[in-house]
């Protein structure tokens, strides 16, 4: 178990319609400083298919990836202790003011990445924000029971908001 901060900020502007929520960064994410950055992540490979756009193979194309598509990206927890990166291990969790997103940018819906980041934005979140969420499958090499097709067609919810 190893206490986790939230080293890195979201991703958002005065354009952004989505917020797209994990738990915490991964020991890769957090070594890469950015979003869903394992290899075996399926979350970028999701997204491009969902927009029928290139495939962003570094931060900086991540990032501009999101933003051109106007979805913000951030995590429910600033901090919390964790093994590696296991969510069902998360305890002691601090979560993130999601009004500095939501204050600034027009955000017309919320999706979580997982059941854990759906189950932590409706402990500490919705009741301040009061705007419910979207559990998505985790994109994640671990929920490898999920197709790369089954995890698209979840996704596709996203494009209702376009």
């Amino acid at each position: 178990m190893e206490k986790v901060i939230h080293e890195f900020g979201p991703v958002f502007d005065e354009n952004s319609k989505v917020l797209v929520l994990g738990t915490i960064p991964s020991p890769k994410s957090r070594e890469l400083g950015f979003y869903y950055c394992h290899p075996q992540n399926r979350f970028w490979r999701v997204m491009a298919a969902l927009f029928q756009d290139r495939f962003p193979d570094s931060v900086p194309q991540k990032r501009e990836f999101a933003l051109r598509h106007q979805i913000a990206l951030w995590d429910v927890l600033a901090e919390c202790v964790i093994k590696g990166a296991s969510d069902g291990s998360i305890r002691e969790e601090i979560p993130n003011d999601l009004d500095i997103i939501l204050k600034a940018a027009p955000i017309q819906a919320i999706f979580t990445t997982g059941k854990k980041a759906e189950a932590l934005y409706r402990k500490y979140c919705l009741k301040y924000t009061e705007i419910e969420s979207v559990c998505l499958p985790s994109t994640s090499p671990a929920n490898c029971a999920c197709s790369f097709d089954k995890l698209l067609e979840a996704y596709k919810q996203i494009l209702t908001f376009y």
